[in-house]
């Protein structure tokens, strides 16, 4: 009798900020790694979507064709964005607008916005959200937002938000790990997040 071991999660991170290298990005690991330690899991490599905004909206796009494979597949993703005109970035729907239906269909996303205010603080639950659960992903919490003020000392910040929803992010990765091996239905995957 062989025991077959499950494998860690993947979380993947997905920066929506137009600059190359930028404190989203900073931002979006250091939550990653966060929800990488609560759910026993590994970091993938990070989508930096500036590194390959040219293409995006291009004929060809193989980067961004790797990069929507990566992101389909992790088990978690911290999708990033800072907050550009009260919503998320351009360069970040053109990107998910890359996807089919269901296109994210069984990953388990967290939603991260980076404002310069608190003012900011629903964008990622009005204006992101509904876009990630358009293509299938389970948003099992509420969206993280910070502030750029947060981001000189995010960890507690962090704690905080997964003392909260920790736990239904768990649950939901669970079921969302169980859905693409057995094909339940996204419906039945939305029950358990709630």
């Amino acid at each position: 009798m062989s025991t077959q071991t499950t494998p860690r999660p993947t979380v993947v991170v997905v920066s929506g900020n137009p600059r190359e290298g930028s404190r989203t990005l900073g931002a979006a690991r250091q939550v990653a790694a966060a929800i990488a330690a609560h759910v026993d899991g590994q970091v993938a490599a990070p989508i930096d979507l500036a590194a390959f905004a040219d293409e995006i909206l291009a004929a060809d796009h193989p980067r961004a064709d790797a990069a929507r494979t990566a992101l389909a597949g992790a088990d978690v993703a911290v999708v990033a964005t800072p907050v550009y005109k009260a919503s998320y970035t351009g360069l970040l729907k053109a990107f998910l607008d890359l996807y089919g239906p269901d296109g994210l269909a069984g990953v388990v996303v967290v939603p991260l916005v980076v404002s310069g205010t608190p003012a900011h603080a629903l964008v990622g639950e009005v204006h992101l959200r509904p876009v990630l659960v358009e293509l299938g992903a389970v948003v099992p919490t509420r969206s993280l937002a910070v502030t750029e003020a947060d981001l000189a000392d995010l960890p507690p910040v962090v704690d905080a938000w997964l003392a909260r929803g920790g736990e239904a992010l768990r649950r939901s990765l669970g079921a969302a790990r169980d859905t693409r091996t057995s094909g339940v239905e996204a419906d039945e995957l939305a029950a358990v997040a709630r």
